[in-house]
């Protein structure tokens, strides 16, 4: 609800897809992944890879001794998907009631998923035991098959792996994660209630023409790799439409500066330094801060059959500057939209 449009109070949201990475790193990227949200899908493509329950578990313990005492903010831990993932592990994974989905990286097809699935025939038996728990599939929809143009490798997955796997399980539960296309946009939106879709902020904001356009923008390099205008046109009017399958996943992803900035850049755009804010710019410009709970706060719960918070959250209209970059273990870390000038902020 605003205020005379000077303040936002919205349910508390969630972030449905980001990355911790692990260890030293915990020390900064738990304290703002609790910024502003209640929850985090935890993404679980460490090296080596989160894929049983038991190091689900660990991974945890290591993530909740990072939250600030200040904070109720709780880690949704995931599973990474092998060739070699039992049923088993997803019957024990689903009693635990510490995992809260199972992560379907097409191996290769971005950062540490050199391990992922690389036949998704041999888990046939793992994804009937997911769609008889009602455990959500998470997938990074990319095609890695040789030779699929970088732009084109979400609609040439979406056509020769996604649709068989719906029509083979059309019970199973799965999130497309971080759509970057209209051909993601319109496939959810055909489909039953059982696909569902998490957008990122990056893919809101920016196209591909502000990462390559005058130079190369390290910082705004990630996978999927940002597409055409029309797309991200696309993406912005499904956030903002209030349609339910459609909610906030920012795929925060922290790489140091000297990572980004080489000659093999790494791929990812870390923004919870202010992602609240990012999408609220969005939401604001299109004049629908109305349905910013609806997608932040309401439709990721809805899916994964949890509760809405209990809490609130309340953005405040005040111009504020991204920070240029931030201390990260022992260098340093560039915020997406680094030096941009925001419109709304975080009532801490």
């Amino acid at each position: 609800m605003a205020d005379s449009q000077k303040k936002l109070t919205i349910i508390k949201p969630d972030d449905w897809h980001l990355h911790l990475r692990d260890h030293n790193a915990l020390r900064t990227t738990v304290p703002f992944a609790c910024r502003g949200f209640g929850r985090g899908i935890i993404m679980p493509n460490l090296v080596p890879p989160v894929v049983t329950v038991d190091l689900a578990i660990k991974y945890k313990q290591r993530i909740l001794a990072n939250i600030p005492d200040s904070s109720s903010w709780s880690p949704l831990m995931v599973l990474f998907l092998t060739d070699l993932t039992s049923p088993e592990e997803i019957y024990k994974a689903h009693d635990s009631k510490a995992i809260f989905g199972a992560k379907l990286y097409p191996a290769g097809a971005t950062t540490n998923s050199e391990t992922g699935v690389t036949d998704l025939r041999k888990l046939t038996k793992t994804f009937e035991a997911m769609e008889e728990v009602g455990m959500v599939l998470q997938i990074h929809g990319e095609s890695t098959e040789k030779g699929v143009d970088i732009f084109d490798r979400e609609p040439v997955f979406i056509e020769k792996t996604l649709k068989p796997l719906v029509e083979k399980f059309p019970e199973l539960k799965i999130s497309l994660e971080h759509i970057t296309t209209l051909d993601s946009v319109e496939y959810i939106m055909n489909q039953s209630d059982t696909v569902y879709g998490s957008i990122t902020p990056q893919h809101l904001l920016f196209n591909r023409n502000d990462m390559l356009v005058g130079g190369i923008r390290p910082h705004l390099f990630c996978l999927p790799i940002l597409k055409r205008e029309r797309h991200q046109q696309s993406l912005i009017k499904a956030a903002t439409s209030g349609n339910k399958k459609f909610f906030l996943g920012t795929d925060s992803a922290p790489h140091s500066k000297d990572k980004k900035e080489n000659a093999c850049g790494c791929a990812g755009c870390y923004s919870h330094l202010s992602a609240i804010e990012l999408y609220a710019e969005i939401f604001d410009q299109l004049n629908s801060l109305d349905q910013l709970e609806n997608f932040a706060s309401k439709n990721g719960p809805d899916f994964y059959g949890l509760p809405y918070n209990d809490s609130f959250i309340t953005l405040k209209k005040h111009k504020w500057t991204i920070p240029s970059s931030i201390k990260y273990m022992d260098t340093t870390l560039v915020p997406l939209g680094a030096d941009m000038q925001l419109n709304w902020q975080l009532v801490q």
